[in-house]
């Protein structure tokens, strides 16, 4: 065998080194501060293609927190998604809880669940909803998780004996987590996105959240100025006294953000009326942000005119114009976006829907529950009204103790068209809820139960039909001689946090014929987001369906019981699993489009539509001699394969926009 040249060998060398595995990164923690970026071999050699940049626009918030820093954040991904560019999203919360999953709604609204079981923040579900992607939990970045993977690090040694500390350790470990999330395709295509809209959870100036401030700093030196975007969303407040909008609090949030080593390149006001030039032109003076880049946000009828009124104001232009990305399209299609606002604001008939739960004072608590009922009643061309009834004030114990709360519990439930009870979690409120249960059944008023709904819905027919008297859940009564609901054997009981039943599971239809199987558009399996610890005991199952209750849907071993109806009733209808997490506007959840459907009396008109879509589709496949089944206009389309099918429309956020809240928990703009 010939011996290799001097000049081969050289060549085989920078061959090896050219396909070589390398990191983005030097996050060396003998490096200096400010990181310098490793290039890339083509860059290096000055080779003629240059690799992909990723751009990154950062959402902060200042002066208050709640100004909707998350809505801004969706908004403007909507609008880049609509120039053309692949678009996701990462939250950063500064708390230190690992997750958002052992939080009480009273502390921060609902937990979001996502796919793979992530237990996040609320502001997650918006991305999902506005953007029609698939998120992980690690678009979700919170103090705690960082701080857990250092120590872990440390733990294992590979910090090499060095002093581990907030800087660099903790900040590069926040820099290293953004950019390999950032690159995580989620819109179901391959290939990395082009822009990675990143909330900065809390307001400026937070204790708290100065690792996070620190890292971003260094980040977006190291990224450089044509891959970084700071929007800052402050307040501009009218005092009523002297009537005219004060501009102080944004420039004191300005200056605070700089002192912090940020410049901000857009500024994006909220106030209840549209900025006056003048007042632009102060901010643009005392704020050193150009008088086109200070956008207003004003108070509007609902939030689907967000993204309307920021392309109006030509936010894509000035990002675009700083991050010049390289695939790009002309002005941002928004129709859609335009046509659903419209329809919003202008629906006249109501649909009157009951939600009995206990955290009843905080709409946020049951947000994508909301957000599903919207979508489900702009679908029936209803205008929705949201019936507050606290579970509690409907048992006998509130009748003695309170009797007016108790009165007007019964009848807010008695006047609304249809009941809906959501999950929760604890014995406060549940008997209330199986009256709640009792009164739809034996009325015949449209009833949705999720999750702990459609458990109680259960534990009340075992008493008032079968007349086991003591029937319940062993997470309410532990010694029940009649345990209709029963804690999961793979459970943990001490320890709460991702210790449930989680993510995206699958559910078998036991007969396509059933009511459920026809709203989800006749499929044989639907995939559905769960977060439980308790199911229905299959041991009692001969006998609850002796009482009437059909379970029609299943887990994959048949033992799950995971979608009930009572088929002698025009609409009553539980499902184990969450279905509002997946729902969309112009694809709204099938048993809440049920719901809304047969609360409005609309519910066979629905049926026979879907009936004649869903054969309309097979007809079409047969005669091109196909085997695929494409979703229905109505139901939720995530499942027809591999539960991983995406949507094309956008949706809204916190606060309840274009939902009639009546009651404490209304708290409307």
């Amino acid at each position: 065998m010939r011996a290799q040249t001097k000049r081969e060998r050289k060549r085989e060398d920078f061959e090896t080194r050219t396909n070589s595995k390398r990191a983005p990164l030097n996050l060396s923690h003998s490096s200096p501060l400010l990181l310098t970026p490793v290039l890339s071999i083509s860059q290096q050699m000055g080779g003629a293609e240059k690799a992909k940049e990723m751009k990154y626009v950062l959402v902060t918030g200042g002066v208050v927190s709640g100004l909707g820093k998350g809505v801004t954040a969706s908004s403007i991904g909507v609008v880049l998604k609509a120039c053309g560019l692949r678009v996701t999203s990462i939250k950063i919360d500064p708390y230190l809880n690992t997750d958002a999953g052992t939080m009480s709604p009273f502390e921060h609204g609902e937990v979001f669940v996502l796919d793979d079981g992530g237990e996040v923040d609320l502001d997650l579900g918006n991305y999902e909803r506005f953007l029609d992607v698939k998120l992980t939990k690690d678009n979700n970045i919170t103090t705690g998780k960082i701080y857990q993977h250092v120590i872990n690090k440390e733990r294992r040694g590979d910090y090499l004996g060095k002093t581990v500390q907030v800087v660099p350790h903790i900040t590069d470990a926040i820099q290293e987590w953004i950019e390999r999330v950032a690159k995580i395709p989620v819109d179901g295509e391959e290939g990395e996105p082009d822009v990675c809209v990143i909330e900065l959870g809390g307001t400026i100036g937070d204790i708290e959240s100065r690792p996070f401030i620190e890292a971003l700093s260094q980040f977006s030196y190291r990224v450089g100025e044509r891959n970084f975007c700071l929007v800052h969303v402050s307040l501009v407040p009218v005092l009523n006294v002297v009537g005219e909008q004060k501009t102080k609090p944004t420039q004191h949030s300005v200056q605070r953000l700089r002192a912090l080593g940020f410049t901000p390149s857009i500024l994006a006001c909220r106030s209840s009326k549209p900025l006056e030039d003048n007042v632009k032109e102060k901010l643009s003076k005392f704020c050193h942000v150009p008088i086109d880049n200070i956008i207003s946000l004003f108070d509007v009828s609902n939030i689907w005119q967000i993204p309307i009124l920021l392309k109006e104001q030509k936010v894509h232009e000035a990002i675009l114009k700083r991050l010049k990305p390289s695939s790009i399209s002309s002005e941002p299609a928004l129709e859609e976006w335009k046509k659903r606002a419209e329809i919003c604001d202008n629906l006249q008939e109501s649909v009157r829907i009951a939600m009995v739960g206990k955290y009843t004072g905080l709409s946020d608590s049951y947000l994508s529950v909301l957000k599903a009922l919207l979508h489900a009643s702009i679908a029936c061309e209803r205008k929705l009204i949201i019936e507050w009834v606290p579970a509690p004030d409907l048992e006998e114990k509130t009748k003695t103790e309170q009797p007016d709360l108790h009165e007007k519990a019964w009848n807010l439930l008695k006047g609304a068209d249809g009941i809906l009870v959501p999950g929760g979690f604890g014995d406060r409120g549940v008997e209330g809820k199986i009256l709640a249960a009792k009164y739809a059944r034996e009325n015949n008023i449209p009833f949705l139960g999720i999750c702990l709904g459609m458990q109680i819905a259960v534990i009340e027919v075992a008493r008032s039909v079968l007349h086991l008297e003591d029937a319940n859940s062993t997470e309410f009564d532990a010694k029940t001689s009649h345990p209709c609901i029963i804690f999961m054997p793979e459970g943990s009981k001490t320890h709460m946090g991702g210790t449930m039943r989680l993510g995206s599971r699958r559910t078998i239809f036991e007969e396509l014929d059933c009511l459920t199987a026809k709203l989800y558009g006749g499929v044989s399996f639907v995939d559905e987001r769960h977060r439980h610890r308790y199911e229905v005991n299959p041991d009692m199952i001969v006998e609850l369906e002796k009482a009437g209750l059909a379970f029609v849907g299943k887990d994959e071993t048949g033992k799950r019981m995971e979608i009930l109806e009572l088929r002698t009733h025009p609409y009553f209808v539980g499902v184990q699993f969450h279905p509002e997490y997946k729902s969309r506007p112009g694809k709204p959840s099938a048993p809440f489009l049920g719901l809304i459907a047969a609360s409005s009396g609309q519910l066979d008109t629905i049926l026979h539509k879907l009936t004649q879509e869903n054969q309309s589709i097979a007809n079409k496949a047969t005669s091109n001699n196909m085997s695929i089944s494409k979703p229905s206009g109505y139901y939720n389309p995530y499942m027809h394969t591999n539960g991983n099918g995406l949507l094309k429309d956008g949706s809204m956020t916190p606060k309840g926009n274009g939902i009639h809240l009546k009651g404490e928990a209304a708290g409307l703009a």
